[in-house]
């Protein structure tokens, strides 16, 4: 999943209480404890650090339960892998490979965002303020929100190539929505309001990336991301269907009711161990379904206004697919369900499934939709069968299921 929002901002609704949505939107556990290992120092330094360094990723990569996916990868934990020397060069080489995969979807969420950005800034400079109007500025702060709660849920598990990537996110949705607030196409109140909270967001995620904030503070920070999350993803799922059902936004004041006394009870140990760790799953995986949710509320359009699909552009949806699809070898070497769900779906489903209902509306060509088609079912195939030999498995189905429901 983790996927990013940064597409979700172009795609968003003029509001979540408007006319069918185009938008699509991380834990309250505290900081792990500083690690404390003993180990007996060999008369070999070198053999010893590189001992210690492998051990360490064994460790990393214990699968792990789906729901505990926004736990950060267990460090402090013993483990039961047991791998030969060249095992372990293969899961470190492609633990390498991973992240920079990870890292190399800056470039084409960046494509994505930086022709809006262009255009309001010459929109902007020409005087014609009228034509950021077009720009649904609620649509881009629930992207804003949901890029936040997943760069706390990112930074919380040191992934640091999508950290980059989700603080991409947020800074250029956030010039998106400053060029709104000059424009006066977003209210000046609600953009102050905007700001504070993307700069304490930042901060705090700097901060506690570092290990220099404190457990209180983090955990705090975690509960608003939580009741903003779950707040907004009912009501950005009603509004997608208005008017065919009654424009109200009682689905949206029901789940912050929900989400505040969820918070409050487990804060208060009135929740079981299971409880509190659901609701410290709530704000990745809101983020995840508002990511989910986004093809479905496009093709939901798409089928009611079939002329729509000419406004799309086919260069996009591949960029989104190629953007999101570059994060899942990462998800599933790292066993994240969460991360996995949210990139996987996007990919098929926003980015290659639009470029499919552009070809059934003639938007495209038969060329196009089959090298999409091949590009896209070559690099899936290949990051699980990549996975498969690093893991010493004999069947990629192995690699799903300790994805799905761990050891």
């Amino acid at each position: 999943m983790a996927s990013s929002l940064i597409v979700a901002a172009a795609a968003a609704n003029k509001s979540l209480l408007a006319a069918p949505s185009h938008c699509h939107s991380f834990s309250l556990h505290a900081n792990c404890p500083p690690l404390h290992h003993s180990h007996s120092f060999p008369s070999k330094p070198f053999l010893h650090l590189h001992s210690l360094s492998l051990t360490s990723l064994h460790r990393r990569l214990i699968p792990v339960p789906a729901l505990d996916s926004d736990v950060p990868h267990p460090l402090d934990q013993g483990s039961t892998v047991k791998v030969k020397n060249k095992r372990s060069k293969e899961i470190e080489e492609w633990d390498s490979w991973t992240a920079k995969f990870s890292g190399g979807a800056n470039v084409p969420f960046l494509l994505l965002q930086m022709p809006q950005i262009i255009l309001n800034a010459k929109n902007l400079m020409s005087g014609n303020k009228t034509a950021l109007l077009a720009v649904p500025w609620l649509g881009m702060l629930t992207g804003l929100l949901g890029n936040l709660s997943l760069l706390s849920y990112f930074a919380k598990k040191r992934e640091t190539e999508v950290i980059v990537v989700q603080t991409l996110g947020v800074v250029s949705i956030y010039i998106v929505i400053a060029q709104l607030a000059m424009a006066e196409a977003m209210p000046l109140p609600y953009y102050m309001v905007t700001s504070v909270v993307v700069a304490t967001g930042l901060l705090l995620n700097f901060l506690n990336y570092f290990g220099m904030l404190n457990a209180g503070i983090w955990l705090f920070w975690e509960d608003f991301i939580t009741v903003c999350g779950l707040s907004v993803l009912p009501q950005v799922m009603w509004s997608t269907f208005v008017p065919y059902i009654p424009n109200s936004i009682l689905p949206g004041v029901i789940s912050f009711v929900t989400a505040v006394a969820a918070v409050v009870m487990a804060r208060t140990g009135k929740l079981s161990e299971k409880g509190v760790k659901f609701v410290g799953a709530i704000s990745g995986w809101t983020a995840t379904l508002l990511f989910m949710w986004m093809p479905v509320s496009q093709m939901w359009t798409n089928f009611l206004n079939p002329d729509n699909i000419k406004g799309l552009s086919a260069f996009s949806m591949l960029l989104a697919m190629i953007g999101n699809g570059l994060m899942i070898p990462r998800a599933l070497f790292t066993r994240d369900f969460m991360w996995f769900t949210g990139s996987t779906w996007a990919s098929l489903f926003y980015g290659y499934g639009n470029i499919l209902c552009m070809y059934y509306f003639n938007s495209v060509s038969g060329k196009f939709l089959l090298a999409a088609t091949a590009g896209l079912v070559s690099w899936i195939g290949m990051a699980l069968w990549r996975d498969t030999v690093v893991y010493g498995y004999s069947s990629p189905l192995r690699s799903l299921k300790e994805l799905i429901f761990g050891s």
